[in-house]
């Protein structure tokens, strides 16, 4: 049996030296996910802050337009204002002379800062300025503009630069005499610099708002990207906690199973037991990775437990029994609301770690919704600072991988595991759940 066993251990040790392979290359693979991962988030967060920029140009664009003519309307209405009224205070006496009597008058109109010019076409054609305001900063000659109006008869607008270097805006409008043609014009102008000074300032307040919010908006983006990603990097721990549970979990069935086979092989006497042990042994496997698969799809939330009322001293027994090996089962009726697979899985995996890591007798206690697995070995290893921490191992052996599972599942139902030293030696675990109330009759 000693050789059989070695040929089972060789071939098993073979399937799981494929197992960790995959496992290996698994993990190999995932620096390079996760590499993609973060390329795409920087991706996704380029794309939001281009897009987000792009937005904020062509807002920021059509502000500043709208902004720059609603001041140039403004402007202009302003000037227009002066050259209309003024235009009809410009009276004419029955020889033909010009009367701006009340031009001087409206301080309303040439009172202000603005520069205010009356032109008047004398006998010989030549425009003379008898009314002038602020005149200084004006260009030296207006005769030819004044031309270029008288022949186009409408009020022409200019944007000059006056004797400083500073852009002047200025508007021309004639007048008619009493022969119905054009004897004088009305200039008046405007200076454009304090409605320029405001744009620029609106422009910078654009700029540097915009910029902010770029950098915001690159911000939330970056976050965003970040949590879209995260369902992603959970389906590859996902991933390589189920393969490496399910590696645990297999590792003894597996090899217990090409016994049984081999025993069949070996003597054809053996073959009834060994088929109805494999049967057993195959229900015990599939259970396994239901509760595996139940886990993964309760995490995943693609699926919810299957929660119904259950006797949980029932429950162990079974378990117990499908263990076999030197375990003593004590129970109490309790009852107890909890997915039967996940539980079992639960339990078998509590009683596998102490007749593996604490060796035999193994004593299984059932009392008020709790199930007290307790062995006689060396007790719990020092070097495990948390025995359920996922893939945690010490120098006694793996922990981890199992009784991360009972964790799991005592958390998931509301429930609590603990490991303890057992008085005399060993160690003492627990997993307690709440009892299930009694259900009343139905009373018709």
């Amino acid at each position: 049996m000693s050789a059989d066993s070695g040929a089972v251990e060789q071939d098993s040790g073979g399937i799981f030296r494929r197992i960790r392979a995959r496992l290996r290359r698994d993990r190999g693979d995932r620096p390079a996910t996760l590499g993609r991962l973060r390329r795409t988030r920087w991706l996704l967060t380029g794309l939001f802050t281009v897009l987000t920029a792009v937005c904020l140009i062509v807002l920021g664009s059509l502000a500043a337009s709208i902004d720059a003519h609603s001041r140039d309307r403004e402007l202009d209405a302003g000037i227009d204002r002066v050259v209309t009224g003024l235009a009809r205070e410009v009276y004419w006496a029955e020889d033909g002379s010009v009367d701006l009597e009340t031009v001087r008058a409206d301080e309303d109109l040439v009172g202000g800062p603005d520069p205010v010019v009356v032109l008047v076409l004398d006998a010989n054609g030549v425009w003379q300025e008898p009314f002038v305001h602020r005149r200084s900063g004006l260009p030296a000659v207006l005769t030819g503009l004044a031309k270029a109006s008288a022949t186009s008869e409408e009020t022409q607008w200019h944007t000059l630069i006056d004797r400083d270097g500073d852009p002047v805006r200025l508007a021309f409008a004639p007048v008619y005499d009493n022969d119905g043609t054009i004897g004088a014009m009305v200039v008046a102008g405007a200076d454009p610099a304090p409605g320029n000074n405001d744009h620029r300032s609106l422009l910078l307040a654009l700029w540097g708002g915009g910029s902010a919010l770029v950098v915001l908006a690159a911000l939330a983006g970056h976050l965003l990207s970040g949590a879209s990603m995260r369902p992603a990097v959970r389906m590859l721990d996902q991933q390589e906690r189920f393969l490496s549970e399910a590696s645990h979990e297999l590792r003894t069935p597996l090899a217990t199973l090409r016994l049984y086979l081999d025993a069949a092989l070996r003597d054809p006497a053996e073959t009834r037991r060994a088929v109805t042990d494999a049967r057993s042994l195959t229900d015990r496997m599939g259970r396994m990775v239901a509760g595996l698969l139940a886990r993964t799809r309760a995490e995943t939330g693609v699926g919810e437990l299957d929660r119904q009322r259950l006797y949980l001293d029932q429950l162990v027994e079974g378990v117990a029994a499908e263990c076999g090996g030197e375990v003593s089962v004590v129970t109490e009726p309790t009852a107890v609301r909890a997915d039967p697979d996940l539980l079992a899985l639960a339990v078998r995996n509590l009683i596998d770690n102490a007749l593996v890591h604490g060796g035999t007798p193994v004593e299984v206690r059932v009392a008020a919704g709790q199930v007290t697995v307790r062995d006689h070995g060396p007790g719990l290893d020092p070097e495990l600072a948390d025995p359920f921490r996922r893939g945690a191992v010490g120098a006694r052996g793996q922990h981890g991988i199992g009784l991360s599972l009972v964790r799991w599942v005592a958390e998931v139902h509301s429930g609590s595991v603990t490991l303890d030293p057992a008085p005399g030696g060993g160690t003492m675990a627990t997993l307690s759940l709440p009892e299930a109330p009694e259900e009343s009759p139905n009373i018709t």
